[in-house]
């Protein structure tokens, strides 16, 4: 194997079909954009965090919901469209962090903001509290963190189906040989006249003695060799 076989090989192993991450791809677009935008449409439904108003826009919102839905978002993008090996991952690692910060973000925030952290306190009853925590951070970061799993193993995973894409790339790269084409040489066949002889006694008459418009005919009888030439007849006719 050449070198540049084995760096097509090497080229073709980092590609993967682009349906691969499609799936997952697309939910976490929308995880991400939910987890990013709750926080401020919430408050039109009496769901939300305080502060208990629409659009407010604090640090711990920032922090806690609206960069990590940014990175699922964007993980969830770059996997529904990617078609190299080396994106995928990257993408699915950028997912499952920002499905990690969602659950332990707001844990991590009571060191240095107190008790309440800096995502605030959830309103409404206790039953209502519990699915504001599950919606807005644990159970989001959840299901996003194993939808970026999912995804990532899918693409760390050489499939049967990636064998043969590589081999049809490297059958693609293979430089096609010249068609040669040799000259046939040409036989030149020699062409026989045939030359029609006329008899006519004893003389042979050739065609080219006969032109246009002219015609000789010569008569002579044939005379025995002791034949002293008396008594032979010559004849000419000619018509000119």
């Amino acid at each position: 194997m050449t070198r540049d076989d084995t760096a097509v090989r090497r080229g073709g192993m980092m590609r993967v079909q682009r349906s691969r991450g499609m799936l997952s791809g697309l939910l976490l677009m929308l995880l991400g954009a939910w987890g990013a935008l709750i926080p401020f449409i919430g408050p039109y439904f009496h769901y939300a965090y305080t502060p208990d108003s629409a659009w407010a826009w604090t640090s711990g919102r920032l922090w806690m919901s609206v960069l990590p839905g940014v990175a699922a978002f964007i993980g969830g993008l770059l996997l529904a469209t990617t078609a190299n090996r080396a994106v995928g991952v990257f993408a699915g690692w950028l997912a499952s962090a920002a499905g990690a910060w969602y659950i332990c973000g707001p844990v991590l925030a009571r060191m240095w903001n107190g008790p309440e952290g800096s995502v605030g306190h959830p309103i409404g009853g206790s039953t209502r509290a519990v699915w504001e925590q599950i919606d807005f951070f644990t159970g989001l970061g959840t299901v996003i963190l194993f939808l970026a799993a999912q995804a990532l193993g899918r693409f760390t995973v050489r499939s049967v189906n990636d064998g043969h894409l590589v081999e049809q790339r490297t059958r693609t790269a293979e430089p096609v040989a010249p068609v040669t084409r040799t000259a046939t040489p040409v036989t030149t066949t020699p062409v026989t006249t045939t030359r029609q002889t006329e008899f006519t006694g004893n003389r042979a008459v050739q065609p080219e003695e006969t032109t246009a418009g002219r015609t000789d005919t010569v008569v002579q009888p044939a005379v025995p060799a002791h034949s002293s030439g008396e008594g032979a007849t010559r004849i000419d006719t000619r018509n000119d």
